[in-house]
């Protein structure tokens, strides 16, 4: 653990070292900071449902995320746990349902009485919500199995490649996705400083070593787990590389300013619309 520990430090400390060659060029403009939406307006509505989704483009949300698994009749839809136990009642495991089970279950009384009857919903219907000039970024749960589908479906709605994006913890998943669908963005979720994985006991790298392994991917950039610890270096030298960084889920209005002043790219909140109104005006963010 000393040794481990210590390798990690010392990486951190080597962060500007380790993208010296890049000094001379032009930083990345300064640009607003994209708001998006966890698993919805999560922080008032049932996750993963179409309230939720709602809810949050009509909150201002720059973007919503979701996250997503494959059922038995190999359809896409929106979950965050494996089972369904905790939004629906029902220890149902999504990969061993049918699209019809799954839509039977109430998903939305959990979160209170105005939600009752809310229902899991397929990627295709959330796909239909986002409007002009907004994005999905699409976490997915499971492993490559669901990328034959996922890929017949975001290329049978009429989004732009931008406007969807793919996040994930699984590397090889992730590196797969962007892969075979190489024109939508796809970024590698982490943790930030180094920690150790409590279901696993493997230690999370810090960002000075998954930056490389992100670029050598065709990886768009990072998704980090919110740190106090994030420094403007880590920020800088991803902008310097061509790479965006994304934070999540970030609910403090000073934690939300500091990632504003640090430059990255954007955050993920429970409270899109609520965050927003405590933060600096800006113009919306590029694409």
């Amino acid at each position: 653990m000393h040794n481990t520990a210590t390798r990690h430090t010392r990486c951190w400390a080597l962060i500007p070292l380790a993208f010296s060659a890049f000094a001379g060029r032009v930083p990345t403009p300064a640009r607003a900071m994209e708001i998006i939406a966890h698993r919805g307006a999560s922080h008032t509505a049932p996750e993963n449902t179409l309230s939720a989704v709602h809810l949050a483009w009509q909150r201002g949300a720059d973007a919503v995320e979701i996250d997503v698994w494959l059922t038995r009749d190999n359809r896409i839809v929106a979950l965050h746990d494996k089972t369904t136990e905790r939004t629906a009642g029902k220890k149902w495991h999504v990969a061993e349902r049918t699209l019809k089970e799954l839509r039977s279950l109430d998903a939305g009384s959990w979160k209170g009485a105005a939600y009752a009857g809310e229902r899991i919903p397929t990627l295709e219907e959330i796909l239909a919500t986002v409007p002009d000039g907004k994005r999905l970024f699409i976490e997915i749960k499971c492993k490559a199995e669901i990328l034959p589908e996922l890929q017949r479906v975001v290329a049978a709605s009429d989004k732009r490649p931008e406007q969807t994006v793919f996040i994930c913890f699984d590397f090889d998943t992730i590196r797969a996705a962007k892969s075979r669908m190489p024109a939508r963005p796809a970024y590698w979720i982490q943790g930030t400083s180094p920690s150790r994985n409590a279901k696993t006991g493997a230690v999370v790298a810090p960002p000075g070593e998954l930056i490389p392994r992100c670029r050598a991917a065709g990886l768009d950039g990072l998704d980090l787990k919110f740190d106090s610890k994030l420094t403007p270096e880590i920020v800088d030298a991803m902008h310097r590389l061509g790479l965006r960084l994304y934070v999540w889920t970030v609910n403090e209005p000073a934690d939300a300013r500091r990632l504003v002043a640090l430059g990255v790219d954007g955050i993920t909140t429970d409270r899109p619309g609520w965050l927003r109104d405590r933060l600096p005006a800006a113009d919306p963010p590029g694409r």
